[in-house]
Parts: structure tokens; sequence; C-alpha cells
């Protein structure tokens, strides 16, 4: 059977006549006459027998069908162009992976990983954008996604498979400027982390994304709080690190996404209490994957995962 597809040119002359609402302003970004952007809206309007826009005496107005496959022709056309400009670069070897990200994993534990892959995978390319909620594949440019969440939560996102990187595991960390004012240290002696109870005597940042961590972490320290709840809160946890850098208070963070602040000495663990979260971190690909780049990416990402939690 014949297929039922438009010539490029003429979506290109739709998407940029749609993004701009006239026929002029696409005919300039395209280099083309205004007579020719209409005729190939003209013959596209033809091929779906619909009109794309209404004419008005003040120019050309989308019809609801319209701004419907505009936002898809958009994509379309998006997603050939980094297809095409990924051929080019790679000269037909090797390959890219567009991968949707939680922000702070990506920049604090993967993108410093990065260059172990350029050593020993040179062909694959990862280029990396933010989203922390589940999305349906099919409507994004993104070939797999870093996620952190629940087993609950993967398990409402249909068409996936899942690989499962490793487990979260936090701890209560503040700047040592800050423990010190509820543990001061004679000369001489190594700061030591304080029990539980006495982390209370610090002010408490929360993070707005998981609200009860506190209370979780009181809870399997053995200690009741009514502050539970209290304190600033930050939607990531690199605002959160960063808070605690600056002697605002004590945070729930997982140590591999602070691993250079602890190194540094900015931050310093507050109590030796760890808490198991509910939160791993996963590889997320449509389940019917069979890119060889990504396969090869899923393998090095496995190995740095397990190097991780050892």
């Amino acid at each position: 059977m014949r297929r039922i597809l438009p010539s490029t040119q003429a979506l290109a002359c739709f998407e940029a006549a749609a993004r701009h609402q006239s026929y002029t302003l696409a005919a300039q970004e395209l280099a083309l006459t205004q007579s020719a952007v209409s005729r190939q809206i003209m013959g596209l309007e033809e091929l779906l027998g619909l009109a794309l826009f209404k004419r008005t005496r003040h120019g050309v107005v989308l019809t609801q069908a319209g701004r419907q496959y505009a936002r898809q022709a958009a994509r379309w056309l998006q997603g050939l162009e980094q297809d095409t400009l990924e051929v080019m670069a790679h000269h037909g070897q090797g390959g890219s992976i567009t991968l949707a990200a939680a922000p702070t994993f990506a920049t604090r534990w993967l993108v410093p990983r990065l260059p172990l892959l350029a050593q020993q995978h040179p062909d694959i390319t990862v280029h990396i954008d933010v989203r922390t909620r589940p999305f349906t594949f099919a409507d994004t440019q993104f070939d797999a996604a870093l996620y952190a969440g629940t087993p609950e939560q993967l398990a409402n996102w249909p068409g996936v498979q899942v690989l499962r990187l490793m487990d979260e595991r936090i701890v209560p960390v503040c700047s040592p400027l800050l423990l010190d004012t509820v543990a001061p240290r004679s000369p001489g002696r190594a700061r030591q982390p304080v029990q539980p109870a006495e982390v209370l005597r610090l002010p408490l940042l929360q993070q707005s994304t998981r609200p009860h961590a506190w209370r979780l972490w009181l809870e399997a320290a053995g200690v009741y709080s009514p502050r539970a709840l209290e304190g600033p809160r930050y939607e990531l946890f690199s605002m959160l690190a960063q808070a605690a850098c600056c002697g605002m208070g004590v945070a729930l963070i997982p140590p591999l996404l602070i691993q250079a602040e602890l190194e540094r000495g900015d931050l310093v663990v507050a109590s030796n209490v760890p808490l198991q979260s509910q939160h791993s971190y996963y590889l997320v690909t449509p389940e019917r994957s069979h890119s060889a780049p990504l396969q090869r990416f899923a393998a090095w990402l496995q190995a740095q995962a397990a190097q991780s939690s050892a």
C-alpha cells in the first residue's frame, strides 16, 4: 500500500506559517516567496482533505485541526533534524541517546562519569534534558529516562521496561560550623556525629517533593518530635545541599549526590543514622527498544551504579 506522506518542504512551510501566524514571515524565514509558501500549504491541505488555516482580512489563523497538526509537525521536523545531524556527526557509526533525567542525579552523579563513557564508548553521545515525572515516550524525542522513584510509581508508567540501578540511602548532613554549635569540640579533636535527638537542636531543611522524610528518619532513629515538618522547603536536592553548605540547617540527602561537598568538608554527616529510602534509581526505556547504543549505555550505566553502590 502506498503511504500517505506529505513532503518535508510542505511541512516546513506549514510549521513556519503556524508558528508566525503569517505566510509572509514564514517565507522570509525559509527564503521563499509568499506564493511558494501558499502553494505548499494548499497542497498539504488537499492531501489532508481539510483546512489548516482560516483566511481573514488581517492574514491567516490556524483552525482547530491546524493547531493540533502544527504541534505534531513541529515535533516530527525537530526529530528528523536531530536524527539527520546525528548521522552527519557520526558518519553512520555509533549513535546518540537522548536522555530524560532527574536534574540533581544527572548533574551530581551521571555527568561526572560521562568522561569514562567517552573513553569506553567514544561513538556514543548522550544528550540530557530534565524530566522528573513519568511521560509517554511516543510523544517525546527521548530514548530513555533516568528516573528516581518508587516501585509503585513505576507500576503506573505504561509501555516501558525498567532496569533498577541502585537503591537510595539518605543521611542528615550540615555544615561543620553549624554542627559545632550543638557539639563543640576540643582543639585537636576530630569532629564527631551527634545523637539523633541532638539533630533536632538544629534548623531542619525540607525537600518539598518528600515532605515526610524527616518524620521517617526520626522514627527510624527512635525519636519523636512535632518539629518533623518544620523548616524551609526546597524542590531539588542541589538546592537543599547549597542551603546546608551555607549553614541554614541540616538536610536529609543521599551521599551519592554530595560526594564533592563531603570530600571538601563543606558538609559533614550530622548523625550516623542512615535511612533506607523508598526511592531507587532506574533506567527506563520503551518496551520494544532495540537500539544498540542504548543497550551498551545501559550495560555501562549498570556497571557504574554497581561500583557506586559498593
